[in-house]
């Protein structure tokens, strides 16, 4: 297959692990004949120091002429730490999203069996969690209209969804239960906001349509606590885009760390993968940011494309590298030397070795991710 992929590195650790991701792509290129063609955008902090924009034109044109986008990170502490700054990265992303349509946000969450115990929550509680996330990314309050009044004393952010902003994610949610466990749970605030009303009102008429599939609903403080206490109960979560946003976070607890989730973003025609962590300006340079998330959004565009044998490869990489310990230090208490970059070398050389399992760990452990 040949595909051409848009790279938006952007800020922070956005390029030392999207990087990483580069080199899983290049290696199962490899591996299966394919041909995949890289080529560089700016976007975010960056992108304002360099065009004063967050997303240039020449950046969307890019995105819109390839058949994918890996994303790596935005954000910059001189722009969080300004209120009364006009043009901020998140612009970027933002706008990004809402230029190619990318309406289905989907985070997938899962408790890896090596790592139960990095996590902050009880072994059995978390174990065997899988859940998929499906949050709508292009309406809501993130989009609604905003006023801040003349004197900076008042400000509001309208909250506004349409019908068929909601039909069009609550059919791939259902889609996607159909697949798993045959579960939705609808995550919302119906008995204080309108909107969540409409959500409610809409999903109850499509699950209709899904008859294998339950539906169950519950309201946004109580699903953020069941999170917690009982992950297990959830397979497919659907809802609105602040929403989706607080809770596929507060679930980065369940994995023991916000660098291992990744996500893909879904539209009509465009489709972008990313972690879901932010730019971390503190570790930036520092070799110790994770690339997994971005390695396994690697893996949920290579799924995008019906490539599924080399996704799986993808995510045995990942697997191998937890149960060996070869993982940065935000869940790996055991070794202090292993990088962001020697991460990826170690999914590099695994997928250009799967079936070799023999690993010298004397080598991984000094810094060569060497199969031998």
């Amino acid at each position: 297959m040949k595909l051409n992929i848009a790279v938006l590195p952007g800020d922070g650790i956005g390029p030392e692990v999207t990087n990483q991701a580069v080199k899983a792509l290049k290696a199962i290129a490899f591996e299966f004949n394919h041909d995949f063609k890289f080529v560089t955008g700016d976007v975010g902090a960056m992108a304002i120091d360099k065009y004063n924009d967050p997303l240039p034109e020449k950046t969307l044109d890019l995105c819109k002429s390839s058949d994918a986008i890996l994303f790596g990170a935005i954000g910059h502490p001189k722009y969080d730490n300004d209120p009364t700054a006009k043009v901020r990265p998140e612009q970027g992303l933002l706008k990004l999203r809402k230029e190619l349509g990318l309406y289905a946000n989907i985070r997938p969450v899962k408790a890896y069996e090596t790592l139960l115990g990095k996590s902050p929550l009880k072994k059995h509680i978390i174990q065997g969690t899988d859940i998929s996330i499906y949050r709508e990314l292009t309406g809501g309050i993130y989009f609604g209209e905003k006023d801040l009044s003349e004197d900076g004393n008042r400000a509001s952010d309208l909250c506004s969804y349409s019908r068929e902003e909601i039909e069009r994610i609550a059919h791939l949610a259902f889609q996607a239960a159909q697949n798993r466990k045959n579960k939705v749970t609808l995550v919302d605030k119906a008995n204080v906001l309108e909107s969540s009303r409409l959500w409610r009102k809409v999903v109850a008429e499509i699950a209709v349509q899904y008859q294998d599939v339950k539906l169950d609903y519950l309201f946004v403080d109580n699903a953020a606590m069941q999170m917690i206490l009982n992950p297990k109960q959830f397979d497919v979560i659907l809802t609105e885009n602040m929403f989706g946003d607080i809770l596929s976070d507060e679930a980065s607890v369940i994995g023991g760390s916000i660098g291992l989730l990744a996500s893909a973003s879904i539209g009509d025609k465009y489709a972008m993968f990313e972690p879901i962590h932010g730019s971390f300006p503190q570790a930036e340079g520092k070799g110790i940011a994770n690339p997994i998330a971005s390695i396994l959004s690697a893996a949920m565009l290579l799924e995008h494309f019906d490539l599924f044998a080399e996704s799986e490869l993808i995510k045995q990489a990942v697997e191998k590298s937890l149960k060996l310990d070869v993982s940065t230090p935000d869940i790996n208490m055991k070794y202090n030397n292993i990088t962001t970059g020697k991460v990826g070398e170690f999914i590099e050389d695994f997928i250009n070795n799967p079936n070799d399992s023999n690993m010298n760990f004397t080598n991984i452990h000094l810094g060569q991710s060497t199969i031998i």
